[in-house]
């Protein structure tokens, strides 16, 4: 990265491009949903809650009437709406240069998905794995096209149980599994980058995260409502490192990205490093298989 500063004001034009952003509701989505729009490319708000997205959607539109958005409807925790999705998707799209895997859900009580998975793992990684795999072809046929996993610091609590994924056997704790899952998002993402090279694949695979920006995924978690206005950015400074891995010229595969301040929770996007766990290639491919299996998809 050359810029300290990099914002939103340097993403070059994006017409012609396809995009879709999971979780463009309210949040790191919305914000580059409406940035990616206000850029010219055609984005496509993936959303679970299509009442609520409308009122964003509404927005969006009467602030620059020219954004050529749509909205489809996509449940990541439920595995007949993420092929629901890619099938009506694919009626429409003849590719898809940018996938913006940001949807997810943070220490909820203990629930399960439509297919049964824990809720954080199921909708965080197993639902983006699904999508991803599903739309890969796509991806790899569209020229300069990218994925971008929007992880988190939280990561650094992930240590993948294999004998209890789903939290089954064991007492719940829901940071623990929120971590577990974005984890699962860098072992997803290297695993990924792995098999593309293995092809001369010209996909770029990244990640990004937020560091500390104030979001309604907060909601279940009461102590970040009295901390947020001492420590929280603002949901445009969160939403940079995504767009930096989406869209700058020198974004490399395997490159994660957060937060340039102290300890990455404020500040403008600069290259991080993920913590030495997430960068084991056992864990990961072991995580690969145990998710092709669990969402009947391979590569």
């Amino acid at each position: 990265m050359t810029q300290t500063k990099w914002d939103s004001k340097n993403i070059s034009d994006q017409a012609g491009k396809v995009v879709i952003v999971t979780g463009a509701t309210s949040g790191i989505g919305l914000e580059a949903a409406k940035v990616l729009a206000k850029k010219n490319a055609i984005v496509i708000m993936a959303v679970r809650n299509l009442e609520k997205v409308n009122t964003a959607f509404n927005r969006i539109k009467r602030n620059w009437p020219e954004a050529d958005i749509k909205i489809m409807e996509l449940d990541l925790a439920s595995l007949i709406s993420v092929r629901n999705f890619t099938d009506t998707f694919r009626q429409t799209f003849s590719r898809l240069d940018l996938l913006i895997n940001n949807a997810g859900v943070m220490i909820p009580p203990y629930q399960k998905t439509a297919d049964g998975f824990e809720l954080q793992m199921g909708t965080n990684h197993l639902g983006h794995f699904a999508l991803t795999l599903q739309l890969i072809d796509l991806i790899k046929a569209t020229p300069e096209s990218r994925i971008v996993n929007v992880s988190s610091m939280a990561h650094k609590a992930g240590h993948i149980n294999f004998n209890d994924l789903h939290w089954k056997k064991r007492k719940y704790k829901k940071w623990s599994a929120y971590g577990d899952s974005k984890i699962a998002n860098l072992y997803f993402i290297f695993a990924l980058q792995k098999r593309l090279e293995q092809e001369n694949s010209h996909v770029i695979v990244a990640a990004a995260h937020p560091g500390w920006t104030a979001t309604k995924l907060q909601r279940h978690a009461g102590l970040f409502s009295v901390l947020n206005p001492v420590f929280a950015q603002t949901i445009p400074m969160g939403a940079l490192p995504t767009l930096y891995a989406a869209t700058a010229d020198d974004v490399k595969s395997g490159q994660f990205f957060g937060p340039s301040g102290f300890m990455e929770i404020k500040g403008y996007p600069k290259k991080v490093i993920s913590n030495t766990r997430s960068r084991d290639p056992q864990v990961a491919e072991k995580l690969w298989k145990i998710s092709e299996e669990l969402t009947g998809i391979t590569y």
